[in-house]
């Protein structure tokens, strides 16, 4: 498909796992000139392709934000970045600051954009209070986890600003993923070091509950919400595997799938603090509205991390879709 390069799409976050999965799927298409401002234009991003211009920003610079809407005058805006799942204590500040004064930055710029213009900010499951079932995107919101907070408190700023302003958002709320990309101290990257290391890799007792996704069903989520005409001016999604499983489960699972020898030490390691005992979406009304659904096998992305950041290992290809009874 030939790029139109009359549609352009700013997204932030380009170099996180979810930022980078969406680019290079509209990458893929060419149906949007994508404009990626990072705070670091790093080596791995330019294989993406001359349909994305990386753009070095500080998203917490407010007139440097406008300016740069005003100069590219997107179509669409989405808002990936954010700072620190699990940060240093010392760091709670500087995470919490980038991720609400940014996003609010960014939402200010965008107001004095046309109203055609639309907006989609990527927040998080973590941002509930624990209903120990799956989550509705109606359900209160409200956490002490330092990462939920600040994405909750965003979350919540920004629909009121919506509101306020007569402007148009989408907010999807992505629950845990993997895949391509994925890093830092992470479940699945941390899984795979530890098998190419031949070293025992220490785990929580694993008996929370989680909900976890393909990374590249969350992008194609996104892009849903790219190319759609909201039904409405706010509207707020849900989106996750939908299926209830303990982290134990999870892993195990994964490892009979890819034939993954790890030595598996459950119990070795803490909790963070706040963490949630149960974490699992409710998804009914992005099936039903946005005509979306998981559709990749969670050991297909591990296979897929894998490829890209422990290429001797020698694992077996899973299925890459979930097979009739959801596996």
């Amino acid at each position: 498909m030939a790029l139109d390069l009359s549609r352009k799409l700013l997204i932030t976050g380009g170099s996180g796992t979810l930022g980078y999965n969406v680019i290079s799927q509209l990458a893929r298409e060419g149906t949007f000139k994508v404009f990626a401002p990072v705070r670091t234009v790093r080596a791995f991003l330019q294989r993406l392709g001359p349909t994305v211009e990386f753009i070095p920003h500080d998203l917490q610079d407010e007139q440097a934000t406008s300016r740069l809407l005003e100069r590219i005058k997107p179509d669409v805006i989405v808002h990936c970045a954010a700072s620190g799942v699990r940060p240093p204590r010392s760091e709670w500040f500087e995470m919490i600051g980038f991720n609400v004064a940014g996003s609010v930055a960014l939402f200010k710029a965008y107001c004095a954009l046309p109203k055609s213009v639309r907006f989609v900010y990527i927040s998080t499951g973590l941002v509930y209070r624990v209903q120990q079932r799956p989550l509705r995107e109606d359900d209160p919101v409200g956490t002490l986890h330092p990462y939920g907070a600040g994405k909750a408190a965003a979350d919540s700023l920004l629909l009121s600003a919506a509101a306020e302003f007569g402007r148009t958002i989408t907010v999807l709320r992505p629950f845990a993923f993997t895949g391509i990309q994925d890093g830092s101290e992470r479940l699945f990257p941390g899984l795979l070091r530890a098998a190419v290391a031949r070293q025992p890799f220490c785990l929580t007792h694993g008996e929370q509950i989680r909900d976890f996704c393909a990374v590249e069903d969350v992008a194609r989520a996104v892009i849903t919400c790219v190319k759609r005409k909201p039904r409405e001016p706010i509207e707020v999604f849900n989106i996750g595997s939908g299926r209830s499983e303990s982290v134990r489960a999870l892993v195990e699972h994964v490892c009979r799938e890819l034939n993954l020898s790890v030595d598996l030490q459950f119990g070795r390691a803490s909790l963070p603090p706040f963490e949630p005992s149960y974490l699992v979406a409710d998804i009914s009304r992005a099936r039903r509205e946005l005509g979306w659904e998981p559709k990749i096998n969670l050991a297909y992305a591990v296979w897929q991390l894998a490829a890209e950041i422990a290429p001797t290992l020698k694992l077996l290809e899973p299925c890459r879709e979930f097979d009739s009874a959801g596996v």
